[in-house]
Order: structure tokens, then C-alpha cells, then sequence
């Protein structure tokens, strides 16, 4: 069995879920709602403020989807109650970040700027640089976990972290491998 598939779903108060033809499955909270569809076979009891996940057999394709679905439904719980973000560093001389309006305005060491709109319930929130050596905050929230990640990830595609000087976007969790530069002429 599988040990995260089998773990029930605690359903928090003010969040509803209901299960539709082909488990089309949706969450209801207070920060909004979510659909996914997901796999037909899987099986999806609600009950008395749980929802448990279970599988028609032992077969190596329900194995595989038992945990990720349990998953995906926790996935989902958690961002109509709390949300999620996920936070980026930007490193560079000249490199800010900036909002109007809904659009994120970037300066990323190109000859334009970098203009980019949110999609929808996706919020970007920029901090303030402290201090000229600082790197500058930049935070994307969402209530779908899929969709911040993917949007931190084309962020952070737009000037990824070079080896050298550490300059570009990444994430605050991130480590950069710094390489050394260059020496001079030895005789």
C-alpha cells in the first residue's frame, strides 16, 4: 500500500469538495476554486470531514497514481485555505523589479524591459532592496501549486544565475556553484 495514498485528506472548515462523473474533482475555499480531473479508476470516498483515496487493484499503473492523487486532492486543499508562493532572489547591478498596475516591469541587463502579465489568480509582490548589494525579493502566490511553480520557473528562465558573479533570477532556496574567473599570466 501505498503510505501517502493511504493518509486521509483532513478537510478544514469552510472548505467544500465534491466528486464528479470520471472524478472530476473540485475544491471550494476561501480563496477561490480549483478543478482537476483526475484518473477514472482511482477511488474517492468523502466522508465526515476526511477524504480518502483508494485504488481498484494492485496493479503497477494504480500503484503509480494511488499517492499522486491523494497529492494532487492535498495539493489543492491547501491552496484554497492557505495559497502557495514561491519565492525568487534577482542578483546585478542594475538588475529591479518593479509593478504597475498587475504587471511585472523587469530590468534584467537586456537593452528593453521585460513586461509581464499575471495569469489568472497568480499575484506577484515585490520587495525592497535594503541595501545596493542586496539582492531584491520577488514572490509569486497563487492557490494552484502547478501554476506558481511554472510561472517561478519562466521567471527565473528569463535570466537564469550565471556561474561567475552570481547575477540573474533564482530561487531563495537556491545554491550557486560559483566558479572562479579567469588568472592572470603566470611566468
Amino acid at each position: 500500500m501505498s503510505r501517502i495514498g493511504k493518509k486521509p485528506v483532513a478537510l478544514p472548515k469552510g472548505v467544500e469538495i465534491t466528486v464528479a462523473d470520471g472524478n472530476l474533482v473540485t475544491v471550494k475555499g476561501p480563496k477561490g476554486t480549483l478543478h482537476q480531473q483526475l484518473h477514472p479508476d482511482m477511488i474517492i470516498a468523502h466522508d465526515s470531514g476526511q477524504l480518502t483515496v483508494g485504488r481498484p487493484s494492485d496493479s503497477k499503473l494504480h500503484k503509480s497514481l494511488h499517492g499522486m492523487t491523494r497529492t494532487l486532492i492535498q495539493n489543492m486543499v491547501v491552496g484554497v485555505t492557505d495559497g502557495w508562493q514561491r519565492a525568487l532572489e534577482i542578483n546585478g547591478v542594475g538588475y529591479r523589479a518593479a509593478l504597475e498596475g498587475k504587471t511585472l516591469v523587469l530590468n534584467l541587463g537586456f537593452s528593453h524591459q521585460v513586461r509581464l502579465d499575471p495569469p489568472q489568480d497568480v499575484q506577484y509582490v515585490v520587495g525592497e532592496r535594503k541595501a545596493a548589494n542586496e539582492p531584491l525579493g520577488l514572490l509569486v502566490r497563487g492557490i494552484d501549486k502547478q501554476v506558481v511553480g511554472e510561472e517561478a520557473a519562466r521567471l527565473r528562465g528569463l535570466r537564469p544565475p550565471e556561474p561567475y558573479k552570481g547575477k540573474g533570477v533564482k530561487y531563495a532556496e537556491e545554491k550557486i556553484r560559483r566558479k572562479a574567473g579567469k588568472t592572470g599570466k603566470t611566468k
